[in-house]
């Protein structure tokens, strides 16, 4: 995981990197593995954000409170909601 200068987490934030199998057997079996993600410079990720496994959140961009970030966000912008989405530039 790579967090970014002046980077503010809001409480309750959840960054996920593990990953299981779709597959029942090797979920059985307890296979597990692991994604980075990415948070750049500037970042504020509001109360309750949930950021996935293999997700990277541009400069400088707001991420909304309760949003799932589920796909990469560019840099300067706004993302809100389930999942994620652009609402505007910044």
């Amino acid at each position: 995981m790579t967090i970014g200068d002046d980077v503010q987490i809001g409480p309750s934030v959840q960054l996920l990197t593990a990953t299981h199998p779709l597959e029942p057997g090797p979920r059985r079996d307890k296979w597990e593995a692991a994604e980075p993600i990415t948070i750049g410079d500037n970042v504020w990720l509001g109360g309750g954000v949930i950021v996935c496994p293999g997700v990277t959140i541009g400069a400088d961009t707001v991420v909304g409170a309760g949003s799932v970030v589920v796909r990469d966000l560019p840099p300067k912008v706004v993302a809100v909601g389930s999942p994620a989405r652009v609402v505007r530039d910044l």
